[in-house]
Parts: structure tokens; C-alpha cells; sequence
């Protein structure tokens, strides 16, 4: 993605299944499990840049033994400043008490990272200041171990302000007003109330000693569960360790947010993509399930996992923008699916080409589009075959004229490439635009000059401001014919409000071509009467029910709007001709047919909370507001 949005946080989760013993004499080290957790965040790193986390419990830590750790880091390479710290702790502790450290179990009760169950989290922040204090996993801890609780995500919940008061009116005093809170506090409590119904029950007939351990094996995380996540509305997939060695990843209803696992007899895993838990654990793709939207995979203090349903599941609307660019392309799936987006977008190039393959170069920005730009070369490399089977089919060719078909090939180049990124000291926007220009560099002498038409795909377009500022201007210097940006994502057309920074209508270009073409045309007043009915909407359902931006996109047509992108990202002194191609939304559900949700390209929101952030995002927009609409 040539525009940097930030986005998806990513989640690790292991539960050993063996006494600690166990792995250090199969595998040469007690910290079998910490080095897994290690893999499988280095693995997801692409999924949260801004910070990192890590959690561990210790099962049935003696009393007066830490049985809850945890490490939090902003650093530029959070996972490694984490990682290091935990390793040099080990060293130590071996160095300092070398014959000690010959008992594993010694280790294992004086190395307070070392335990049984291991959270991680990569942060990507989608709003607030980058410290420490807002890294997962999130911590609330009680001397009950059963009351203690640690929760990392990869969620936004659109319902903030309905959550914090549900809050205060249970009688919580909630430190701040944001989801990781509300989401920590509201499991807490239900946690806290399980607790104490267990307790009330085994009061009469047991010491509190033994209540202790009657609570830790038969708390119903499940009920917990139920009753905390009923009225969330967002896209989540939230993991939880409790003090006592339960732990849990729950999934929004919708499957919005992605969450995989595997389970053998010495481990159950949990993450983000496929790929980290295939890598860290040598496995084959077939042994990695995903868990089921509305439900969370529960593993009991024993060890044992087991799907339970939390919420009702609704239609499987999973984050189609998971598939175009932010997960891993290493996952077998995925690279077959933006192949095939890609090879879908061909029709569309071949005709603003006036299919003249001789005469067009075709490349792609950034790295992450190689997999996408190979599935439209093969797509022209299929409507080549046809067009060479037809030529000689139809028509008395001489033996040059058939070698010439023969041996032709598309036109392939890398021509546009990321330099490192440019620190810009200058003040003057002026001069700071004319360095951005050089943040991507090119290479040259393989256009023909006035005659080839340059061809680049792009995962997406977001703000297109990379377009205007830089990408085109550079490639206009090879003096091409024509320019044709190419689009593998769909037109982003309305905020998203379940993982993604993409809040702020006036951000995306697709708004900006909406509003180009009403004033154009002079229906700018059709804004007002959307904005009055947002107004007229505030406080009712119909806030949370009708998306009122729709009806002004209604009005153009997907090309009427890509056009008027063209118009917006081709700056003034650029001489080629640019044309803009973006993938229809019909093509990109073929090309990922399970993996449905659209709603930043169609506005159709699978959440009410969705819904009446398109409308706030609207409103803040139309009253110049730059908060998020949730």
C-alpha cells in the first residue's frame, strides 16, 4: 500500500500442556515455551509496529511466588528489546546459581517469566499517545488468582461511551474512557461476580482454602464470557489469561477480526495469521483451525481446549482488507487469493490500453503487491494465448510474422523503488513536497519516451496522496504516453471503525472525487440535506440503521468517481496522461469468496455501531471536527 494507514494489531497465545521438565529434556531448555511466543510475534510483526507486549502465568505458584509477569515495550524493535530482556534474566540466573540451576523446577520457581501460559501482542495505535501504558496485554490483578485477569486484542469496539457507562452504573469507578478499558473492567467484573457466586456456594462446607481450589477448577469462563461480550459492537478477537492458568481467545460475531489455532497433546496455540503458527511450529497448514466467529477457544487450568459459543453468530463478515494487504502473503490462501485479484483486474487494463501489450510496460508499488501483479501478468499472459491462437487460426501468416507472435511477451519492469525513508528537517512545505517526491526512485531508459503506456498496481488507495505527491511525478519523468494507477482493492470509499485508522471522511480520496463531482455538476446542496438528516437521525435508530453517505455515492457511477481520482492524484505540471482502475466489488468477493466484509468500500456495516460511525464521520466532517467518530 503506497498510502501508510496503520492498522491490525496482532495476538499470540500459548498454553504448554507438559510440566515444564518435560520440554527441557525433549527440546535442551525450560524456555521452550518463551521461544515459541517469540516466533510467533517475529512472525506477525507486520501486524503492530508501535509497540509490543508479553504476559506469562505460573499454574499453582506457591503462595508468596509471582504467578503473573509481564513486559511492555515502544522501543523501534519492541519484540527484540522484550525477548533480550527475558533471555538476559535467564543467563543470570544460571550464572549466578550454577548448581541450582541444574534443577529445573529451581528454574522454573525463580525465573518469573517462566510459566505455562504465555500472551503477546503487537500494537499498531489507532488513536492516543505511544507509550508503554497503552501496550497489552492489560493486567488487573487480585491476591484471589482466580480474580486476576490479563487481556490483549486486536479490536475496536464503536460502542465506548455505552460500555463506560454500563461501568459506572455496576458501580466501577473506570480510570479512562477507552475500549481496552471498558473491555478489561467489564470481563473483570463478571469474573469477580463468578468468584463470589462460587465461593457463596462452597462457603458452608469447605475452608477457605479449599474454596480456593474448587473456584479455579470449576469457574465457567464460558458464563464470564456471555455475559461481558453480549453487548460489545465492533470486530474483536481478544485473548485472556486469568491468574489460575485459564485462558481464552473470543471472536466477534461477525468473524471480523482473524484468529487461528492449533492443538496437540504438548501445546495449544493461538494467533493472528496461519503462517506464524505453520512457521514456529513446523506444521501442516491442514492442522491450523480457525476459530468460530461468537465463539472462544476456552483451555481449562488442566490443559484441555474446548469451542464454546459466547455470542450468537451472525453472517461471516470477515475483513476482506486482511486478505488485499495486511496479513502475511506467505499464507498459501492468501497468495492465491491476490493472484486472482490481480488476474481479475485484467479486462478492465486491457481495455485502457486499447489492449496495445506492445507499447505498455507493467510494474507495481509496494513490495507487497509482487503476489497480485503476478496474477495479472498471468492474466495476460491468457489473453495473449488466445489472441496468438486466433492470429494463427484466421489468418496466412509468413514464417517471420509467426515467430514475431510467437516470441513476444508482456512487458515487465520493476520500475518504481522505495528508498529508505527521508527525514525531512525543512520546514517550507514547499520544499518538504519536493522531497517526498523522492521517497520512491525509478528506473530508467526502459520506457519509450511519448509511445509506451506505464502500467503500476497498488494493493490500494487510500489517500492518494503518495499518487499525487510523489509516485506520479516520478513516473511522468520517464515522459510515458499514459499512466495508469491500478487499483487491487475496491474504491475506500467510508471510514472504518473495527481495527484500521481510517476514521476521517476527508481523508480518503474516493470522498474526495464524491464531493469534486457534486460541485461539478451543482448539487453541493445534496450534502447540506445529508447532513440535515444525520442531525434529524441523532438520538433514534434510524442513526444506527440507515447509512445517509450512500445516497450522495449513489449518484456517480464506480468509474464517473475513479475518473475524478485520476483528476485529483495527476498534479499540474504532470504531462502523461493518468487513469485510475480499481477492482469492483463484485471481483474482489469472487477472488475472496470468504471473506466478505466490505463495508469501507460499500458502507454496509455489519454492526449498528458501524452504521452510526459512517453518519458521525459525516457530521464531523460537515462541522470541520478531527476526532475519531468513536
Amino acid at each position: 500500500m503506497s498510502d501508510s494507514i496503520k492498522h491490525e494489531c496482532g495476538i499470540a497465545l500459548i498454553r504448554l500442556r507438559k510440566p515444564i521438565s518435560y520440554y527441557a529434556e525433549k527440546y535442551g531448555t525450560p524456555m521452550y515455551g518463551i521461544n515459541k511466543l517469540f516466533l510467533l510475534m517475529q512472525k506477525q510483526h507486520n501486524r503492530g509496529q508501535d509497540g509490543a507486549g508479553v504476559a506469562s502465568i505460573k499454574i499453582n505458584a506457591g503462595p508468596g511466588m509471582e504467578y503473573i509477569s509481564r513486559f511492555r515495550s515502544v522501543k523501534t524493535r519492541a519484540i527484540d528489546s522484550i525477548f533480550g530482556k527475558i533471555g538476559k534474566e535467564y543467563q543470570h540466573l544460571k550464572q549466578n546459581n550454577p548448581e541450582e540451576a541444574q534443577d529445573i523446577n529451581w528454574i522454573w520457581n525463580n525465573m518469573p517469566f517462566l510459566g505455562d501460559v504465555y500472551l503477546g501482542h503487537l500494537r499498531y495505535g489507532t488513536h492516543g499517545v505511544n507509550s508503554v501504558d497503552n501496550c497489552h496485554p492489560m493486567v488487573r490483578e487480585n491476591n484471589w488468582r482466580s480474580r486476576s485477569l490479563a487481556v490483549a486484542g486486536n479490536f475496536n469496539m464503536t460502542n465506548v461511551d455505552e460500555q463506560f457507562q454500563k461501568l459506572v452504573e455496576l458501580g466501577q469507578h473506570p480510570k479512562h474512557k477507552t475500549d481496552t478499558t471498558t473491555v478489561l473492567e467489564k470481563i473483570g467484573h463478571f469474573l469477580d461476580e463468578e468468584n463470589q457466586a462460587l465461593f457463596g456456594y462452597y462457603k458452608h462446607d469447605h475452608t477457605n482454602v479449599e474454596i480456593t481450589s474448587l473456584i479455579e477448577e470449576n469457574l465457567d469462563l464460558q458464563r464470564v464470557l456471555k455475559r461481558a461480550c453480549k453487548d460489545f459492537d465492533g470486530g474483536y478477537a481478544m485473548a485472556g489469561l486469568t491468574g489460575y492458568g485459564a485462558s481464552f481467545v473470543v471472536r466477534d460475531p461477525n468473524g471480523i477480526r482473524p484468529a487461528y489455532y492449533y492443538v496437540d497433546d504438548e501445546v495449544v496455540v493461538i494467533a493472528s495469521e496461519k503462517p506464524a503458527i505453520k512457521t514456529a511450529f513446523d506444521i501442516d497448514y491442514s492442522q491450523i483451525k480457525e476459530i468460530t466467529p461468537g465463539h472462544a477457544l476456552i483451555v481449562d487450568k488442566a490443559g484441555n481446549p474446548s469451542m464454546k459459543e459466547v455470542v450468537e453468530p451472525r453472517e461471516k463478515l470477515s475483513c476482506s482488507f486482511e486478505r488485499i494487504y495486511f496479513s502475511r502473503g506467505n499464507d498459501p490462501e492468501i497468495y492465491e487469493e491476490r493472484k486472482n485479484m490481480g488476474k481479475l483486474l485484467c479486462p478492465q487494463i486491457l481495455e485502457a490500453i486499447d489492449y496495445n501489450l506492445k507499447d505498455t510496460v507493467f510494474s507495481y508499488i509496494p513490495n507487497t503487491a509482487e503476489s497480485s501483479w503476478l496474477g495479472m501478468m498471468k492474466g495476460i499472459e491468457q489473453y495473449l494465448r488466445k489472441y496468438r491462437k486466433q492470429a494463427i487460426l484466421n489468418q496466412n501468416l509468413t514464417e517471420e510474422e509467426l515467430d514475431e507472435i510467437l516470441q513476444f511477451k508482456p512487458r515487465a519492469e520493476k520500475l518504481v523503488i522505495k528508498d529508505a525513508k527521508l527525514r525531512t528537517f525543512i520546514t517550507d512545505n514547499d520544499h518538504r513536497d519536493d522531497l517526498v517526491t523522492h521517497v520512491y526512485d525509478t528506473t530508467y531508459e526502459v520506457v519509450k519516451k511519448g509511445v509506451d503506456t506505464v502500467v503500476v498496481l497498488d494493493d490500494s488507495i487510500v489517500r492518494g496522496t503518495t499518487l499525487e505527491k510523489s509516485i506520479i511525478k516520478m513516473l511522468d519523468k520517464l515522459e510515458p504516453k499514459k499512466i495508469i494507477i491500478v487499483s487491487c482493492a475496491p474504491q475506500i470509499r467510508y471510514p472504518d471503525c473495527y481495527g484500521i485508522d481510517m476514521s476521517r471522511m476527508k481523508e480518503f480520496v474516493a470522498f474526495r472525487a464524491l464531493l469534486g463531482l457534486l460541485s461539478d455538476r451543482g448539487l453541493s446542496n445534496k450534502i447540506d440535506d445529508v447532513y440535515d438528516k444525520c442531525m434529524a437521525a441523532v438520538g433514534t435508530p434510524a442513526f444506527q440503521q440507515t447509512n445517509f453517505v450512500q445516497e450522495l455515492y449513489d449518484m456517480f457511477t464506480h468509474y464517473e468517481l475513479a475518473d475524478k481520482v485520476a483528476e485529483i492524484v495527476k498534479a499540474p505540471e504532470v504531462n502523461a496522461e493518468v487513469e485510475v482502475i480499481y477492482q469492483t466489488i463484485e471481483d474482489l468477493h469472487l477472488a475472496c469468496p470468504n471473506h466478505k466484509g466490505d463495508w469501507y468500500f460499500t458502507g454496509n456495516y455489519p454492526t449498528p455501531g458501524g452504521t452510526g460511525v459512517v453518519n458521525r464521520a459525516f457530521m464531523n466532517f460537515m462541522e470541520n471536527k478531527v476526532g475519531r467518530a468513536y
